[in-house]
């Protein structure tokens, strides 16, 4: 049975979906996007990726076509026409579509584009979730404002690809030596002295919802945590190693390159910060 998508105003069938050639989105990737988890047919943290959107909108002065309000109905709205019990509510902005193909921003009342649709994923009983993945690393070669939530993937999909093809779960992204994310994800190392590393927010990565929450819970709980940059030199040594993202949650990683963080396996802390963030999820999707 096809899913439901909307579209500008209307709910379609997803094989009808469509928008213009000339939308920017597609010609120029003028556009940002936001995934949100659906969990018991409730969304997780929606709150904090509504206000990442409306800071990457505004940083590439873009307004929204609805208020985050709307947003939040539409998006419970899409969740109801396709019973979504579990998965991902995926939504973008553009800048609409002009009458040609011109760098600059529309002249005109060009409204902008709102689009969405959700697919099914059982993020809690993932099976990578219980083995753990292998990362490989790339070369970072994105642009210098990686904070803002921009459709313009191409450097990713190509890390992604790379990580496909070794049979590895995530790249990571490595720039002047230092880890700066993955390729969807946000990357995390616990060292031999129990301390808990992601890098510091800046311009050089993606602001994560989730990372953001799972810190925030790690402190909770009186758990030492650094914001710092790290090698992979250090991650290899470190105790533990794992991503976070809205599409994984807390994802053990057991290895980069194919050499193995500790035993190989899904260490403790990860197993433990996975479970906690999980119960926040629960307790708190609207």
């Amino acid at each position: 049975m096809d899913s439901i998508a909307y579209v500008n105003g209307s709910f379609v069938p997803l094989s009808d979906a469509k928008v213009s050639i000339l939308d920017r989105g597609f010609l120029f990737a003028d556009g940002i996007y936001e995934v949100s988890a659906v969990l018991d047919g409730k969304l997780v943290d929606n709150a904090s990726h509504l206000a990442r959107l409306e800071r990457s909108v505004g940083e590439i002065s873009l307004r929204l076509p609805e208020t985050v309000e709307r947003i939040t109905e539409l998006q419970k709205e899409l969740i109801a026409r396709n019973k979504v019990e579990n998965g991902l509510v995926y939504l973008q902005v553009t800048r609409g579509a002009d009458k040609g193909r011109d760098f600059a921003f529309p002249k005109g009342d060009v409204k902008s584009s709102l689009v969405m649709f959700t697919s099914e994923k059982d993020i809690i009983n993932a099976a990578a979730a219980k083995s753990g993945i292998n990362v490989i690393t790339v070369p970072d070669i994105r642009w210098e404002r990686r904070d803002i939530k921009s459709v313009a993937l191409l450097a990713q999909v190509l890390a992604k690809q790379a990580a496909a093809e070794a049979g590895a779960g995530e790249a990571w992204m490595l720039e002047d030596g230092y880890v700066t994310e993955g390729g969807s994800s946000s990357a995390f190392i616990l060292t031999k002295d129990d301390v808990i590393v992601t890098r510091k927010n800046s311009n050089a990565i993606l602001p994560g919802c989730t990372r953001k929450a799972v810190v925030a819970l790690a402190e909770e709980r009186q758990l030492r945590v650094e914001e710092r940059s790290f090698t992979v030199a250090e991650a290899l040594a470190a105790k533990e190693a794992f991503a976070t993202s809205a599409s994984l949650f807390v994802q053990p990683i057991v290895a980069i390159d194919g050499k193995k963080i500790g035993d190989g396996k899904p260490g403790p802390m990860a197993t433990r910060l996975r479970e906690i963030y999980v119960e926040f999820a629960k307790a708190t999707a609207v």
